[in-house]
């Protein structure tokens, strides 16, 4: 991710995200709980459009970080492409959630467990392909934010 003049933004706080995610989404399959994929979806949804509420980042930043449980590791960069790419499992979700709805338990869980192999990937690999196609899409010219991240941490 290349270092930007807007700021920093705590990995640890994006590892506590997908390792949320991950682990939730995992439980949801294993229980068969697709109410779980919805409430996951929605907490990814509103930590996009607000990222100031994302509840898995606040679980960090106001009980595992001051308890010392883990340590913040400010980077240069931008939250931009984090956002969107989670803007992007929030909307996969969605779809998962209509197509269970619709009676597609198969899609329903496939469209999950590619939430959930993305955001491992990003976790043990560092590869984002949510701030990949984020990039691609500002090397074209289209540039996507909402008004709220702007001073996103």
């Amino acid at each position: 991710m290349p270092p930007s003049s807007s700021g920093r933004v705590d990995y640890t706080a994006l590892k506590v995200n997908q390792s949320f995610i991950i682990g939730l989404l995992l439980l949801a399959f294993l229980l068969n709980q697709v109410w779980l994929v919805a409430f996951v979806g929605l907490v990814m949804l509103v930590g996009t459009i607000w990222p100031q509420f994302g509840l898995f980042k606040r679980i960090y930043s106001d009980l595992l970080k001051p308890a010392g449980l883990l340590k913040p590791d400010p980077r240069p960069d931008t939250p931009d492409p984090h956002l969107f790419a989670q803007g992007v499992g929030a909307l996969v979700l969605a779809l998962a959630v209509l197509a269970f709805a619709a009676g597609g338990v198969i899609v329903g869980w496939l469209l999950t467990a590619l939430v959930v192999v993305l955001a491992a990937v990003n976790l043990f690999a560092g590869f984002c392909l949510g701030c990949f196609i984020y990039f691609q899409m500002a090397r074209r010219g289209i540039h996507f934010a909402l008004p709220l991240w702007r001073g996103a941490k």
